[in-house]
């Protein structure tokens, strides 16, 4: 008889305590022997369909299985962190996702050349695709995900809520019909009331998804909606459904095996989002009551033997205020946010992944699984969160992190000089932490979000700060709406930079310049010249310097007197501050070693071309050095009373033409960056006079879209 061989751990006697001491490590395996005729498969090598900080993820468990990893790359990503860590790499197309990541047939080829067992899709791209799914099946290699009729039921929306509602999960009103003319829509949403939500019946993390208030921007928001599910999903099949003013999105974890098994592993809280996309998770649910509890988790696990579930999958309620919950999708694949769920049981679920793909049970019962502490996970993007969040795209030209340990991890797929670039998906990583309780784990998150420094692009780090320190987010009280409820609190108008500040990021430049002038004259051989020095010294006089610093768009101006025992007297209008210090290299990380009137302080230092960055526990800062005007002058004809691109990004959609009127807030395009659609709005009424690209061009960040009769010229 032909035998497989498949990976067992070798610690299931350990127990949910044993699990918890190695938190998150993945324990030593043997290797046994079984008939082929036991049902199991073998995977020694597995492709991952996806790229970034989940391909990276998946490689990590992979390679301490012992089974091989395949990386596929766009050209876009040849360079990434995911093809590095692979076993083995290689390129399926152009970096857009249709020709790359969306590829099936290329990465079915490669899984076939490569002579992987498997395909683990990640999220995103392929995961939830039935046709790949079915793909997988017909070539005989094993899809790490539930079976095709799964994702079918469950990512076509309509039909997943008439199952649920069957195996008695409660569900929410809505239109889930065939219907699909704008009028009929239109008069389903008139009869449900408004507010509605229009959602794409495929797909989610918040793609194709759109609220419409009243009547009046129905057909718009409606139009939107379809726009985005074609461009995410191919496809453009909506429901419509209530929307429940200020819900909880509460989410449970799933695992089904092939043998009829099913658990759930606790509820996680994802409710604060903007653009219907989480930014904090956190598990378990703050105020989530044992019975509500369990009935979610029962409910959950319900819906999962419903369609024969097998895998890992999320099952995905709103909670009112009573803490009633409805049935709003299944997510048939591995979270984002799973590693919060593996914090508080002690579970790897990419391990139990691998390991139910290859036909083993669910690695714990029900009652196995327990759940201990708090954790949450903070989503760092490359956005601006003072412009609407906007994707952004650049250079990590700084990137310093929290270390990490037992109870911090860090998912990412990037490293320092790394780019993001525009096509794909804006996350930076995911910073995930846990503690003994909710408290003590909002603390270390705080405490490690102010670690977490990059330089080179937006991020939304600040925003995580302002927002985790929120009192209301302290107390648990979270809903959907939390970042419009509380926007004047977490997006407070800019304060000046402290005196204090600007004293340490003067003694900053002085130093660096101090520093490069000794290691010039030392490549030059005259180190010890008196006329290529930058420390100050002059014979029977004090040497004062002026400097100017722009704080925002403030300037500041100083007035700097070197002393002769090597400290600096800074003038700051009236206030005179005496400031000493030193440069510290601590593991490749420049610290300034600081007091500014006997405070001492020793934040990250960081000068890249004319900015200056200081980072502590008690905040960062951001000055700039001014450019000559020769220098910094740059066009800015046709600006003025024009609509500009927000972000980088390829037009979608043109709305109008020259010599069109249009009024103020009236769409004249819809751009796509980073898998996200955005409408720009006329800024006033008025005659189109030019319109400066077409669909499918590409847009910088900035650039003219299209100006008015009575502005001036645009782009030459």
């Amino acid at each position: 008889m032909a035998t497989t061989l498949i990976l067992t751990r070798g610690t299931r006697g350990l127990g949910n305590s044993g699990l918890f001491q190695q938190r998150n490590l993945i324990y030593g395996f043997k290797l046994h022997r079984y008939a082929s005729d036991t049902g199991r498969s073998k995977i020694e090598k597995v492709l991952i369909a996806n790229r970034g900080e989940i391909a990276c993820r998946v490689m990590r468990t992979a390679r301490k299985m012992g089974v091989q990893s395949v990386a596929v790359y766009s050209e876009a990503d040849k360079d990434a962190m995911h093809v590095s860590m692979a076993d083995e790499a290689y390129c399926i197309g152009p970096a857009a996702s249709q020709q790359s990541y969306l590829a099936m047939g290329k990465i079915l080829e490669v899984a076939k050349r490569s002579g992987a067992q498997a395909i683990h899709p990640g999220y995103g791209f392929l995961s939830e695709n039935t046709e790949f799914a079915e793909f997988c099946t017909k070539e005989q290699i094993v899809f790490i995900g539930p079976p095709s009729s799964a994702i079918r039921d469950m990512g076509i929306k309509s039909t997943s809520k008439a199952i649920m509602s069957a195996a008695g999960v409660p569900v929410i009103e809505g239109y889930h019909g065939d219907d699909q003319s704008d009028q009929h829509l239109k008069e389903q949403a008139q009869k449900i009331g408004y507010p509605v939500m229009i959602k794409a019946v495929r797909g989610g993390g918040g793609k194709g998804m759109r609220i419409a208030k009243s009547d009046g921007e129905f057909l718009e928001q409606l139009e939107s909606a379809r726009r985005e599910a074609r461009k995410s999903f191919n496809d453009d099949i909506m429901l419509i459904e209530k929307f429940v003013e200020n819900p909880r999105h509460v989410e449970v974890q799933i695992f089904g095996d092939k043998h009829g098994n099913a658990v759930y592993l606790f509820e996680r809280d994802c409710s604060v989002q903007r653009r219907h996309q989480k930014i904090i998770e956190e598990a378990p649910g703050p105020g989530i009551s044992s019975e509500v509890r369990r009935k979610l988790g029962e409910a959950a696990v319900r819906a999962a033997k419903a369609v024969n579930y097998v895998g890992a999958g999320t099952v995905e309620f709103i909670m009112d205020s009573n803490h009633h919950f409805y049935f709003m999708e299944m997510n048939t694949r591995l979270q984002v946010e799973h590693p919060v769920t593996e914090m508080v049981t002690g579970t790897d679920l990419v391990e139990w992944q691998l390991r139910v793909a290859a036909g083993e049970k669910v690695p714990m019962t029900q009652e196995e699984i327990t759940l201990q502490g708090h954790a949450f996970e903070a989503r760092i993007y490359a956005e601006d969160p003072n412009n609407n969040f906007m994707p952004g795209a650049g250079p990590l030209l700084h990137l310093s992190t929290p270390p990490g340990d037992l109870y911090t991890r860090i998912e990412t797929g990037v490293r320092q000089g790394d780019e993001v670039s525009i096509h794909y998906d804006p996350m930076i990583a995911k910073l995930v932490v846990w503690a003994e309780d909710r408290q003590a784990a909002l603390k270390k998150l705080k405490y490690c979000l102010h670690q977490y420094n990059i330089v080179g692009l937006s991020t939304n780090i600040d925003f995580l700060l302002n927002l985790s320190g929120h009192p209301s987010f302290e107390a648990g009280d979270v809903h959907t709406d939390f970042i419009p409820q509380h926007h004047n609190d977490l997006f407070p108008d800019r304060k000046k930079t402290s005196r204090e500040v600007l004293c340490q990021a003067a003694l900053g430049l002085i130093l660096k310049e101090k520093l490069l002038t000794e290691e010039f004259n030392i490549q030059s051989g005259d180190q010890f010249s008196p006329f290529a020095s930058s420390n100050g010294r002059r014979i029977n006089v004090s040497y004062t310097r002026s400097l100017t610093l722009l704080d925002g768009e403030n300037q500041v101006h100083m007035k700097i007197q070197y002393k002769r025992d090597g400290s600096y007297d800074m003038q700051i209008q009236d206030t005179v501050l005496k400031v000493t210090g030193e440069l510290v290299n601590e593991g490749g990380i420049t610290h300034l070693k600081c007091s500014v009137n006997g405070i001492v302080s020793k934040p990250k230092l960081v000068i890249l071309d004319h900015n200056i960055y200081l980072f502590s526990l008690e905040g960062s800062a951001h000055l700039c050095i001014p450019v000559p005007t020769f220098l910094s002058e740059v066009s800015t004809r046709g600006t003025q009373g024009g609509a500009a691109a927000p972000m980088t990004g390829t037009v979608e959609k043109v709305f109008v033409k020259a010599g069109e009127a249009v009024e103020a807030g009236d769409p004249v395009m819809v751009m796509i960056a980073m898998k996200m659609e955005h409408t720009i709005r006329a800024p006033k009424t008025g005659i189109i006079k030019n319109v400066y690209y077409k669909e499918g061009d590409q847009v910088s960040r900035h650039a003219l879209l299209v100006d008015f009769e009575d502005g001036e010229t645009g782009p030459e």
